[in-house]
């Protein structure tokens, strides 16, 4: 019923005020990063409060567990690929007290078969992880009860699987420039040098580099150091004359090389051609690599800009002035999805301020950005007038 007036008429009275609707949330937004470079990817783990020696233990330990389970189920390399980086993606996202790394890698394995159309049951992964500390005679089959719960665990891990990767479904496989460079400069595929340069390029997804980098950049420094270790240098793919037609670069590719050296001299029992080389091997040939960068004055790591001006996104697009800033005692994460406003989401909350858009294209999100921000600009103002 309409709240009467003292003289008794049912209209509302001057005093009578509607209440205020609830403030309108721009929502977030969070555009896909096809590529994540090494500073971004340290601002990360630092947000996260990780430490850096238990991420690479964990970091090779879920590469080397979904390696031998995808050569278990005699899956393709492409679906390794995909694998890897959406272990890697993820791992940048939710830090390590928040999952087991080899739920976290079954859950990877899972989302990249249905990506690369190698469709595989979590019971089939699941199963096949289990079967690998068994004996043949001892293997189970995926429709066991004893692997219902933990298939559905990897099932409920695919969204966020899904959502640490922008639900960007691009693949890069460097494996297929890779063969075309060995036959472009001369080499067979059953030649030494192509066989330690594949073998190398599987060892690359232990590191960083697969999401930093592009499929040209990859393989040619793969090519190249298979020829140095070998002993068997290829003039013409160290020269550079065909970086440019390949829309790469030399410091591009020193970057690779140094993060494969590292890899190799730091963990060279856990990677596939490690073994087959002497520890002073890899030294040896870092000393050159590194009198070149020194004399050309490359940087270690191509992209790096300066924390107090403004960062460029991975993807090409303007970053937001809080990255990497203190926030409440601790750092901003900056894979975090923003609004059109500048908000962030509270740490353990997100979805529940506003809804998280993913989307593809940076430009289209920087311009629906501009055109929301206008709106909650003027709301700013009449905040700070009444104030």
């Amino acid at each position: 019923m309409a709240p009467e007036k003292k003289d008794g008429s049912g209209h509302l009275g001057p005093e009578s005020t509607m209440p205020d609707p609830p403030s309108i949330h721009p929502s977030f937004i969070q555009v896909a990063k096809p590529y994540i470079f090494e500073q971004t990817i340290q601002n990360c783990i630092a947000a996260m409060g990780v430490n850096p020696l238990r991420e690479e233990a964990l970091r090779l330990q879920g590469v080397t567990w979904i390696d031998n389970v995808r050569k278990a189920l005699h899956l393709p390399i492409r679906t390794f690929n995909t694998a890897v980086v959406y272990y890697h993606k993820f791992r940048l996202v939710h830090p390590d007290n928040e999952y087991n790394y080899m739920d976290a890698a079954a859950a990877a394995l899972f989302t990249a078969c249905k990506i690369e159309d190698t469709l595989k049951k979590s019971r089939e992964i699941v199963c096949a992880a289990y079967n690998l500390k068994l004996s043949p005679s001892e293997h189970m089959a995926p429709d066991d009860p004893v692997f219902e719960v933990h298939a559905r665990g990897i099932i409920g891990l695919e969204r966020l699987m899904l959502e640490a990767s922008g639900f960007d479904f691009r693949t890069r496989h460097p494996q297929k420039v890779l063969v075309k460079l060995a036959r472009n400069y001369g080499l067979t595929l059953k030649s030494e040098v192509s066989n330690v340069s594949y073998r190398i390029s599987l060892d690359l997804y232990r590191t960083f580099a697969p999401i930093k980098q592009t499929t040209s950049t990859m393989a040619f420094s793969c090519l190249e150091l298979a020829g140095r270790l070998l002993d068997q240098r290829l003039e013409a793919v160290e020269s550079g004359v065909d970086y440019g037609q390949w829309k790469t670069s030399r410091e591009e590719i020193m970057e690779t090389l140094f993060d494969l050296l590292e890899l190799y001299t730091h963990q060279r029992g856990a990677t596939s051609v490690g073994p087959h080389f002497p520890a002073d091997r890899f030294l040896t040939v870092r000393i050159p690599l590194n009198q070149e960068a020194e004399a050309q004055r490359y940087p270690r790591h191509t992209q790096w800009t300066d924390q107090n001006k403004d960062e460029r996104a991975s993807n090409g697009s303007r970053g937001i002035k809080d990255f990497g800033m203190p926030d409440k005692g601790g750092l901003v994460h900056p894979l975090t999805p923003v609004s059109a406003n500048g908000e962030r989401p509270r740490v353990g909350e997100r979805g529940r301020d506003g809804a998280v858009r993913f989307m593809l294209d940076p430009e289209c999100a920087d311009s629906e950005k501009s055109r929301v921000a206008e709106y909650f600009k003027v709301e700013m103002e009449e905040y700070e007038v009444e104030e």
